[in-house]
């Protein structure tokens, strides 16, 4: 978890009321049903999904249904979204200290057939919502800060903010996604409450431009070369920019050594940064990391 999480033990319920509506109205848009399970049969269905995701090597599954049966009894979030009886994508996550203080969201998937409709967006807003009745500010999640879809559906669509870089924080996965190399994470925390979080569930997110935070005088800490790999500068400005390659996924398949070369160079570089006191103020589409060296107002 990510240090102490205060509970909210008195959550006004216009705010409950605002993400409840956030929620439903993302789940409509994306034309899907979202509810919490806990029934054996919905829990073996969403194991399955997880391992097509993943695809996993043999004997290595990701979670057991009865993992997720004991979960749920326990009273942890597992929700799946549905198109009629199909389902299309869900998420799971656990109460950490202290006592449901926080909520860390484990994993979240979509099928392939429910790509580009904003499943993913709608489960993140439904998983709020509840954590919202159950009384808890924060939900903390794990991702891998080399894929930068994820970094955008993170930091800008979510609004969700780095607290930690994580070398190596699974050890060897060895899966369709991650490959066999080092699970350097991003751990981030959600702030349920916060004004920025509100905007981005109402569908009207804050974005950076790091082009023009360049021409501004940002200084590139970390860029692609001409041959595509890490180019490593100075971070001497208050506003650093740090890139990501646009797909690391086909990039290890491809070049495995490049892709190693970015894991190496976005450690160093970002990691160090925000080891160093500089936060992560939000994330361009274009594949730029922004963060701050200045202290926190």
């Amino acid at each position: 978890m990510v240090g102490v999480t205060e509970v909210v033990t008195n959550t006004a319920p216009p705010l409950r009321d605002e993400a409840a509506a956030a929620a439903a109205g993302a789940a409509l848009a994306s034309g899907v049903r979202i509810r919490t399970l806990a029934e054996v049969a919905d829990l073996a269905a969403v194991s399955r999904l997880f391992e097509s995701i993943w695809r996993p090597a043999p004997g290595n599954p990701l979670v057991t249904a009865e993992l997720l049966r004991a979960m749920a009894s326990a009273g942890n979030y597992v929700a799946g979204a549905f198109d009629g009886p199909e389902l299309l994508g869900a998420c799971f996550g656990f109460f950490g200290e202290p006592a449901k203080g926080g909520l860390h969201s484990h994993i979240a998937g979509v099928a392939t057939p429910g790509h580009g409709r904003g499943i993913g967006f709608a489960l993140k807003l439904h998983q709020r919502a509840w954590a919202l009745r159950q009384g808890v500010a924060e939900i903390s999640w794990t991702f891998d800060p080399l894929v930068r879809r994820n970094a955008h559906f993170n930091l800008t669509k979510l609004a969700a903010r780095p607290a930690h870089y994580l070398p190596d924080f699974y050890g060897p996965m060895q899966d369709g996604i991650n490959g066999t190399g080092d699970t350097d994470r991003l751990m981030v925390a959600w702030d349920l409450a916060s004004p920025s979080v509100r905007t981005a569930a109402a569908g009207r997110p804050d974005r950076v431009d790091a082009a023009a935070l360049r021409a501004r005088g940002a200084a590139v800490a970390l860029a692609a070369g001409p041959d595509g790999g890490p180019v490593t500068g100075a971070a001497d400005a208050p506003v650093v920019l740090v890139a990501v390659p646009p797909d690391i996924e086909a990039l290890r398949r491809t070049d495995p050594d490049q892709g190693r070369a970015w894991r190496v160079a976005l450690r160093e570089v970002l990691g160090g940064l925000l080891a160093g006191g500089a936060s992560v103020t939000g994330f361009d589409r274009a594949g730029w990391y922004v963060l701050s060296k200045e202290p926190s107002s």
